[in-house]
């Protein structure tokens, strides 16, 4: 998608933490993401596009309250999920207490990136709350983190009339540097399944 001139531009800072935390303050679960149709559907439709059956060590940031990281749990050696709010991690950690090879970890991104390489890398719901600069930090970042087979898979909300910036955006940035395996556009948000680019 070509951005036109005056389209949606991402935030000129990032969004803040206290902005975070006071949702999670209100509510344990802010996005209504265990009981939204749309969201069992989206999550449904991410573990189907997961291009193999199992991986050794998989990165979830910005993980929210552990729903997808359950769902992810169960096809991978080894998870590292983040959030940058105290309250998301402590319930991200009981919804996967059952699974000792999960971790879950408080990190605020684009600092906060972890050591190693991973051959999966989930990214959900996140990047369209980034400056262009903490973006871009972030996307670089995640993509020295990846195994040269591994995969990134993003699936963001898209905005059905166009007007805010949305998965449409912030998966252009994406495909900048990566090449698109698996390609998913819905009236609610948008996947792809990622890969680093042959040269």
């Amino acid at each position: 998608m070509t951005r036109a001139h005056d389209a949606p531009r991402p935030p000129d800072r990032s969004v803040s933490l206290d902005h975070f935390v006071g949702m999670y303050e209100a509510k344990t679960d802010p996005w209504d993401n265990a009981s939204k149709w749309s969201d069992q559907r989206k999550y449904a439709v991410t573990m189907a596009s997961l291009p193999r059956g199992r991986y050794r060590r998989c990165y979830e940031p910005g993980c929210a309250v552990g729903l997808l990281t359950r769902l992810l749990a169960p096809r991978c050696d080894e998870i590292l999920a983040v959030d940058a709010v105290p309250e998301a991690v402590r319930t991200a950690t009981e919804a996967v207490r059952e699974f000792p090879h999960v971790t879950v970890e408080r990190a605020i991104l684009p600092a906060d990136l972890p050591d190693g390489a991973f051959d999966l890398i989930v990214i959900g719901d996140l990047l369209y709350y980034l400056s262009a600069a903490d973006l871009d930090e972030l996307l670089t970042g995640l993509i020295e983190r990846l195994d040269p087979d591994g995969e990134i898979v993003a699936v963001h909300y898209r905005d059905p009339r166009g007007e805010t910036y949305d998965g449409s955006h912030v998966h252009e940035a994406l495909k900048k540097n990566l090449d698109t395996v698996i390609h998913h556009d819905d009236e609610w948000f948008v996947l792809d399944v990622l890969k680093l680019r042959r040269y």
